[in-house]
């Protein structure tokens, strides 16, 4: 019967695309699903406001009457018009071991995007760095946290037979966190305290965290945006994003530094890894998932570093040396052995160093492909 390639513009076929990656990774022992209540709002344009600044289409791929690939295109102009860019993406793609639906996807995205205007397809890239970008290139035996793309080793190998190659690299650290919190870190940690001008704001419930959600994501708005693919978020992205993560939060493992005129200049947002409870739920927080989810977070030994900044003017002052031993103290308290960095751009030299100075090291990678549209 050959493929056939449609476009997902019902319920019935949505639901086929979410739930089509765990057919594909049945036999994945390092797989994760996702939390399926969120992804009918992240892949609905009704439901998710960074579909407004998008062109989008998502595609199923069928053999003998079965669902065997799935891949989302997207063209985000508000991105490209402020970087100067012609690019297109594809982002959550999901085959079986051939070639030839491999093909008839990207073939399909490739076309959507030319007639679009546009001069390369990048991926796999989302919305925004937020969003799971890149293949897992390294690493493959390694442990998976959320917010990753999970891929089998023959993923890569479908696109480069297709002709992709390397836009760049994403790196994840591995950091033993040490018995001793580092002299360095100790006395820079000090002399910030001392010098009085700075307060550090810890919580012990998530209500407490609420006020400052919209603040750190204004922050991250301003600290990110010399990185690749991020997208600075609006009023209603914020508001959707918090919800997608705040009830999986730990309170404990987020720490904001403000001034003396209690303006925020600098944030961590950690969580213990609940990738086991997520296993466990598959992907259903109802009726018991959400107990797994958070109880994982109760048993694991390594912690996941999310997201970080600090305020332009205050960088290279100990703001983070601060974090740190907040970090590695809540660390120490809860028993917790290891860190996963979550994905650095290879580019990121500062951040590198400093997850370097630490002892960590890169044990997974991930890459961005791109290849030119020919018109």
């Amino acid at each position: 019967m050959g493929i056939k390639i449609i476009e997902v513009t019902t319920k019935k076929q949505l639901k086929e695309f979410i739930h089509l990656p765990a057919k594909i990774h049945q036999n994945h022992s390092n797989w994760i699903p996702p939390i399926y209540m969120d992804e009918w709002v992240f892949f609905d344009p009704k439901k998710n406001p960074l579909f407004g600044h998008c062109d989008y289409i998502r595609l199923l791929a069928f053999k003998d009457g079965q669902a065997v690939g799935r891949v989302m295109g997207l063209v985000n102009h508000k991105y490209n018009q402020s970087h100067n860019e012609e690019d297109a993406r594809f982002s959550f793609m999901e085959t079986y071991n051939d070639q030839e639906v491999a093909n008839a996807l990207i073939e399909a995205v490739h076309q959507w995007a030319k007639d679009k205007g546009m001069k390369n397809l990048v991926g796999p890239l989302s919305f925004s760095d937020k969003d799971p970008q890149g293949m897992m290139v390294e690493g493959f035996e390694q442990p998976l946290v959320i917010a990753t793309n999970c891929n089998f080793p023959y993923q890569v190998n479908l696109l480069e037979n297709m002709g992709f190659g390397k836009k760049v690299d994403l790196v994840t650290y591995k950091i033993d966190i040490p018995e001793v919190i580092p002299d360095l870190y100790q006395k820079i940690y000090e002399r910030r305290l001392v010098a009085n001008n700075i307060h550090v704001i810890e919580f012990k419930t998530r209500k407490a965290i609420k006020p400052y959600i919209i603040p750190v994501l204004e922050l991250l708005n301003e600290t990110f945006k010399d990185i690749y693919a991020f997208a600075p978020m609006e009023r209603p992205e914020m508001e959707k994003f918090a919800d997608r993560y705040l009830s999986l939060l730990n309170p404990r493992f987020i720490k904001i530094i403000e001034n003396q005129n209690n303006e925020l200049v600098a944030f961590i947002i950690t969580m213990p890894d609940l990738s086991p409870g997520i296993i466990k739920s598959r992907g259903y927080l109802l009726p018991f998932g959400i107990f797994y989810i958070l109880n994982a977070q109760k048993k694991t030994n390594q912690l996941n570093l999310l997201l970080g900044g600090i305020r332009s003017d205050f960088r290279d002052t100990g703001l983070d040396a601060v974090l740190g031993v907040k970090l590695l103290n809540e660390a120490h308290a809860t028993n917790l052995k290891y860190i996963d960095s979550h994905l650095v751009l290879e580019t990121n030299t500062k951040m590198r160093a400093e997850l370097e100075r630490l002892g960590g090291y890169v044990y997974k990678r991930y890459r961005i492909f791109t290849k030119p549209l020919h018109h």
